[in-house]
């Protein structure tokens, strides 16, 4: 039974890589985060209602039209933000979901998030947030801005239970700003929406001297079964809002985010003792793999 449910969890993570024409080295797909999620992607891309292409056709979600509809009052609210610097990175190393991408100066500002809490997006951002309340099926929103030369290197999303949108906001209106696909490339235009699935390998590039602003939203996949779209979303509501993020105090913090700000200054120390003896960096580190491999076997 044990290796049974082994052999299922490796089938799983090698429809993961083998999805789509563009993949991550083997040895970083083994140990990427979609591997770890991949039983559950698995079953979210078998039981999806929609194609499984990089890119899907907004004429498949009708309630998203009010967004594109109403795009001048959700940049002028996002505009607002970047004048009052309020899109911005996590101040205490609370957001789990993007952290990494902080290093290349992207920045957020949450305006909602599954079953999570966000006073200050209701209070500085109120049509747009209630927009976004008014359609059910986006699960998570929030302000995204890559500034000029900011890269996101390629990755998969680890939840393959939604899809991705985004609406041109602030944008240099050019083909030096773009994202790329499963190697197709979009650029971002004022007012023009695209949707795809950030479960196929994706990166993006401001390659222009323009800052770029956009409404970046998690919209919940369309399953084929009732009981499908009901497991889909049990599990978006449990597992993703524990990884809600604070915009400002007062903001839900998620268990998973909480855990990340503890295990960031954990490797806050981890370098350090590599820094003063890599041999015993290294014997540290295998022990404790070998011991996490034994636990796992013998529970």
């Amino acid at each position: 039974m044990k290796w049974g449910f082994f052999g299922l969890y490796l089938l799983s993570i090698a429809h993961i890589h083998l999805r789509g024409k563009v993949r991550l080295p083997l040895l970083r797909q083994m140990f990427d985060h979609s591997s770890f999620m991949a039983p559950i992607n698995a079953f979210m891309h078998f039981f999806s209602r929609v194609p499984s292409t990089p890119y899907l056709p907004l004429s498949e979600f009708k309630e998203l039209a009010p967004l594109q509809e109403n795009w001048a009052v959700i940049r002028e609210e996002g505009r607002n933000l970047l004048q009052a610097q309020k899109i911005k990175a996590s101040d205490k190393n609370d957001d789990a979901g993007f952290n990494s991408f902080f290093k290349v100066g992207w920045k957020r500002f949450y305006l909602k998030w599954y079953n999570a809490s966000h006073p200050s997006a209701a209070v500085l951002c109120p049509k747009t947030h209630a927009l976004l309340q008014s359609i059910p099926t986006i699960k998570a929103a929030l302000f995204a801005e890559l500034p000029p030369q900011g890269k996101l290197n390629p990755h998969r999303d680890p939840y393959g239970g939604s899809l991705r949108y985004h609406l041109g906001l602030i944008t240099p209106n050019s083909d030096q700003c773009f994202i790329e696909v499963d190697g197709q490339r979009y650029s971002w235009r004022d007012g023009e929406a695209v949707m795809f699935d950030e479960t196929y390998i994706h990166w993006a590039l401001n390659d222009s001297d323009t800052d770029r602003l956009i409404l970046f939203c998690d919209v919940e996949r369309p399953m084929r079964y009732r009981w499908a779209q009901a497991v889909n979303h049990f599990l978006g509501r449990t597992l993703m809002s524990a990884a809600a993020s604070p915009n400002e105090s007062g903001d839900q913090v998620g268990v998973v985010s909480k855990l990340f700000r503890v295990s960031y200054y954990m490797g806050i120390y981890r370098r350090r003792l590599k820094a003063w003896n890599k041999t015993v960096y290294t014997i540290t580190k295998v022990a404790l793999i070998v011991g996490a491999a034994a636990l796992i076997y013998y529970i």
